[in-house]
């Protein structure tokens, strides 16, 4: 694979990481730890707090699960990267957000198309050295 086809291949790869890593983030440093909920708990709270309420009531509503599903019944038929993509990163996004069983197949799914849509946009070698009517061409 050449490098001008390797980076094309891999970023949809490496920001899948990347969603990961932030709602990684977003569970064990922002929303779990013991000290921001107290913090948030007060009358005085910051403005952040808002922030924080409204990703737990998305697990807690399971809306994380259902909106990685709706995008992956989506994605099923496209042939579009973007959107198995998407369906593959709100997936994970919801495994990570307590929301296993929906994101796992979201997740699985999006993967799946995800390689796939990118399978089907790269050349197949067999076809570099054939004629258009059937026959194979000899190399020189």
């Amino acid at each position: 694979m050449t490098a001008k086809r390797l980076l094309p291949t891999l970023l949809p790869w490496t920001l899948l990481v990347l969603v990961g890593l932030l709602a990684a983030w977003l569970r064990y440093g922002f929303i779990e730890p013991p000290a921001i909920g107290n913090m948030c708990e007060d009358n005085n709270a910051p403005g952040w707090c808002g922030i924080r309420q409204v990703l737990v009531l998305g697990f807690n509503n399971y809306s994380y699960g259902i909106a990685a599903l709706v995008v992956t019944l989506i994605a099923l038929p496209s042939k579009k990267l973007a959107i198995a993509w998407l369906a593959a990163a709100l997936g994970l996004f919801a495994v990570i957000m307590y929301c296993y069983y929906a994101g796992a197949v979201a997740l699985l799914i999006g993967c799946l198309r995800l390689v796939r849509v990118q399978a089907n946009r790269m050349a197949s070698p067999v076809d570099e050295h054939r004629q258009r009517n059937g026959q194979v061409q000899a190399q020189p």
